[in-house]
């Protein structure tokens, strides 16, 4: 019997960023469209695409849904040639397909690929999230605290007082008590319409973005790419699922999840070293967007992150658009 194929993320890389780069190029065209459809459905079949050209035995374990609910890179799909490494894969092949269609900021194309067996299989359903970047000590906030609590408790360790820190949200009415209670620390607020994987990235280059913390409610497949990220970046995510239904709690019966009241943290999440490749598709905080110039040249910005080393590129690519999917 022979032994399994070792998976070397520096080898596998410089392919996961194409992968992201070229499905950032196919929804680029759809940006301010209106058809957010048609933007996701690009970008999944440019990913797809470029995967079946490494050589890799991919597993999708984060993706575009179930089988029954996604054509293409669907939970459980197989992908890549065959003949490297199992490895496991989370993807949004088009993070905020409504923020392309309306040409607003933060849209990127997001993929992560580990070792088989490295990430949480998480089901389709809602995800509390807490997260901070990197340099704080493990805990400084939970999820068992409240929102005010976690303010104060962050601004304590960063030395400062609460009306210095702001905090990131997703703009939906679920939130309307956690938003009441962060500005009744005098904390400020950033709200989001959508990304919320970008939303988790800023806190780990708060000098950046200005985002301290993320905090709120969001889709748990997100929150497994969130903390494949924070594993590259630095940082601290916790992730605990929520069960609206029956279907949600046999959707996570299905993924093997047993405790139900579980709270992840982000090594539970990604318990091996990852890659994560991000490209812009419109411009925001983290990444320019795709820039498009006179005789047809596009140019997209990638972000190529390696856990192992800790190393963060980020990478300039400039073509000819009739040559992008040579």
């Amino acid at each position: 019997m022979s032994a399994p194929i070792q998976f070397h993320d520096r080898m596998l890389s410089l392919g996961l960023a194409r992968v992201a780069e070229q499905a950032a190029l196919a929804s680029s065209s759809w940006v301010g469209r209106g058809d957010n459809v048609a933007a996701d459905q690009a970008a999944v079949n440019a990913m797809r695409e470029q995967l079946n050209l490494l050589d890799i035995a991919g597993v999708v374990v984060i993706g575009e849904g179930e089988r029954d609910e996604a054509p293409m890179l669907y939970i459980g799909e197989e992908v890549g040639t065959g003949n490297g490494p199992g490895v496991d894969i989370a993807l949004d092949p088009l993070e905020g397909t409504s923020l392309t269609a309306k040409d607003m900021p933060n849209a990127l194309t997001v993929i992560a690929m580990g070792p088989r067996g490295s990430m949480l299989h998480a089901p389709d359903v809602y995800m509390e999230k807490l997260a901070i970047g990197p340099g704080y000590a493990t805990d400084v906030v939970t999820l068992d605290m409240s929102p005010a609590e976690r303010v104060r408790a962050l601004a304590t360790a960063k030395g400062c007082a609460p009306a210095d820190i702001t905090v990131c949200i997703l703009d939906r009415p679920r939130h309307e008590e956690m938003i009441e209670q962060v500005r009744s620390t005098g904390a400020a607020i950033r709200l989001i319409t959508d990304g919320d994987v970008a939303g988790v990235m800023h806190c780990a280059e708060a000098e950046l973005t200005g985002i301290d913390m993320y905090m709120g409610s969001g889709g748990a497949p997100e929150g497994v790419l969130a903390a494949a990220a924070l594993k590259c970046m630095g940082g601290q995510i916790y992730g605990r699922l929520h069960f609206r239904n029956d279907d949600e709690r046999g959707r996570a019966a299905k993924a093997g999840i047993t405790d139900l009241d579980r709270i992840y943290a982000r090594d539970d999440m990604v318990t091996s070293d990852v890659i994560f490749a991000a490209t812009g598709v419109t411009s925001g905080s983290l990444l320019p967007g795709i820039k498009r110039e006179a005789g047809g040249v596009v140019t997209t910005e990638t972000l190529l992150m390696r856990s192992k080393t800790g190393s963060i590129r980020r990478m300039e690519y400039r073509t000819p658009l009739s040559s992008h999917d040579k």
